[in-house]
């Protein structure tokens, strides 16, 4: 079994293949929300960006059990609702439970 900077490497090794630059989180959250949103117009204004980071974040803790897919609105943006508290010990566990499930998101051999 890969070690988790092994597992995060294989990710960004990915991404980078894929965009032809190494991604930084708020690309990387950016391009899972783009996924989970699906059919978008190419150009999108500052705030919908930040609404696919927060689409991203949530369908990442939501496969850790922390939120729940609720539905999706009449302009077909899923919602997700908190069904338990994400732990707050700071930001550099935050941001390693968002790789993490990063990792898991892509599924990479």
């Amino acid at each position: 079994m890969d070690t988790f900077e092994q597992q995060w490497k294989k990710v960004e090794d990915f991404l980078t293949a894929r965009f032809e630059k190494t991604p930084n989180m708020e690309a990387i959250l950016y391009l899972i929300g783009i996924n989970e949103f699906g059919d978008l117009p190419r150009k999108f204004s500052k705030e919908q960006k930040q609404d696919l980071m927060h689409v991203a974040v949530c369908k990442l803790l939501s496969q850790a059990g922390y939120f729940e897919l609720e539905g999706y609105d009449m302009d077909g943006w899923p919602h997700f609702i908190a069904i338990k508290t994400v732990p707050a010990d700071g930001l550099g566990e935050q941001e390693q439970l968002l790789k993490e499930q990063i990792i898991a998101y892509f599924n990479l051999p």
